[in-house]
Parts: structure tokens; C-alpha cells; sequence
């Protein structure tokens, strides 16, 4: 029985996973910022980077609510734009920090209400000295069949814009230390 199953459980998570890792298409950013990836990591690790760039972008982002947890993985993010129609909900799949990596995937709106069948958010802080690192930002999606002659696309505009401040933010701290 236990054998069963476990198979049942294999067969069902690698029909999952083929669907995750279907061939996406990726738009990516990427940030060098003078600071050490532990204090970049530390912003983007739980809610601080959403809660920066909503403060900084009051005329893009209307509203940062936390349905579910505490910024570790199973949290929910529901993002709502200005002047408050559009929204975005994602949940974070993987907080790794000894990598310094954050995954969210998407769950309803941004590209998937335009014909998106899956968006997935990444953020990597890669160290690139003790003083400096790049925040890489990417957005993996696929289009759904029906919707590939539209070529809906997710918008990094806004990776790029909280990349931005947080290297704003995180480099005149460190001068004021």
C-alpha cells in the first residue's frame, strides 16, 4: 500500500513539475550594487523589499497586502496597482539563504490575466566582492496556446524599479553609518 502510494505521490509531482519547468521564456535584470549581498539578502529575504518599493512607487503600487505568512516560503503577496484595478497575487515557493535566492510563483493577474499560463518570479543575490554583489531579477513565463499569436508579456519594469531602490536605500545607509 505505502508503495502504491508513493508512486501515486511520484507520478503526480512529476506531471507537476514538467508542467513548472515547461519551456519558459525568461526577461531578466540585473543590478551591481556597493554593498555586501548579506545586507542586500537581508532586504529581499522577507517582506522588505516589497514594503521599500511600494513606499518609494505610492503612484504605481497602491496597496501591499500579506494574505498568508511571514515572507518564508508559503507566503501569499497580493500586490495592488494604481489606481487600484489591477492586481498581482504570488506565493513564495523557495526561500534559500544560503543561496540567497527567493522564488514566487505567480497565482492570478500581472501576465497570467493577459495569457500567461505560468509566471515565476526569481530573485538571486550573487556576491560579486565583500563589499558589492548584482541583484538579478527574472521573470520566467509561458504563454498559453491560444494567446501565443497576442505574445503576452510579463512587465520587469517593476523588478528593475525595487532593484533600483534598494540600492538607493542600501547605499546611503551604508554612507550614513
Amino acid at each position: 500500500m505505502l508503495k502504491q502510494v508513493s508512486l501515486i505521490f511520484f507520478l503526480i509531482f512529476s506531471s507537476y513539475m514538467r508542467a513548472e519547468s515547461q519551456d519558459l521564456k525568461h526577461l531578466t535584470n540585473e543590478l551591481e550594487v556597493n554593498v555586501a549581498a548579506s545586507r542586500v539578502w537581508e532586504l529581499y529575504r522577507h517582506l522588505g523589499i516589497s514594503m521599500l518599493t511600494a513606499q518609494q512607487l505610492k503612484n504605481v503600487i497602491q496597496n501591499v497586502q500579506v494574505l498568508e505568512g511571514d515572507g518564508g516560503v508559503g507566503t501569499m503577496l497580493k500586490l495592488t496597482f494604481a489606481p487600484g484595478n489591477l492586481s498581482y497575487t504570488e506565493r513564495f515557493i523557495e526561500v534559500n539563504d544560503e543561496k540567497k535566492v527567493k522564488v514566487a510563483k505567480g497565482l492570478e493577474g500581472g501576465c497570467l490575466a493577459i495569457g500567461c499560463s505560468v509566471q515565476i518570479v526569481r530573485f538571486d543575490i550573487v556576491e560579486k566582492t565583500s563589499d558589492s554583489c548584482i541583484i538579478k531579477s527574472d521573470i520566467g513565463y509561458a504563454v498559453k496556446e491560444e494567446f501565443e499569436a497576442n505574445d503576452p508579456k510579463p512587465n520587469i519594469q517593476l523588478l528593475a524599479a525595487a532593484a533600483q531602490i534598494a540600492k538607493r536605500f542600501l547605499e546611503s545607509s551604508k554612507n550614513d553609518a
